[in-house]
């Protein structure tokens, strides 16, 4: 059952990837979930390359979680990206949820994101 779950994301991730690309203008806020963690990338698909990222297992986010619940962790990994991107002169990015359905914690990160001054 665990591999059909896995097979049907990548299904939907390869079908959403085909839309959505991410340029040096306006990168791609791809984001990523476990079952403990969560990790939201900046990528520029044109050089491939990652222009900033976050994850609830990055220093500075890891050190102002202390205690919190999993959604209210993914609204500040969603905060810290923001920060990032805007500290590196990205204002717009283009959402990719991989594949995850867009609730939960997923959209505790865009929202995070979008509270911070991303637009998407």
């Amino acid at each position: 059952m665990k591999n059909k779950r896995i097979e049907m994301r990548h299904t939907r991730q390869r079908r959403v990837r085909k839309k959505v690309r991410g340029t040096a203008e306006r990168p791609r806020l791809s984001v990523f979930r476990s079952a403990r963690h969560i990790y939201a990338q900046l990528i520029d698909d044109v050089s491939g390359r990652t222009l900033a990222a976050a994850s609830t297992l990055t220093a500075s986010v890891k050190g102002s979680l202390g205690g919190l619940k999993k959604i209210e962790a993914a609204k500040a990994v969603g905060k810290a990206v923001a920060e990032a991107a805007k500290g590196k002169g990205y204002g717009a990015v283009v959402f990719d949820r991989n594949g995850f359905l867009y609730h939960g914690r997923v959209k505790a990160l865009s929202e995070g994101a979008r509270e911070a001054g991303l637009k998407f």
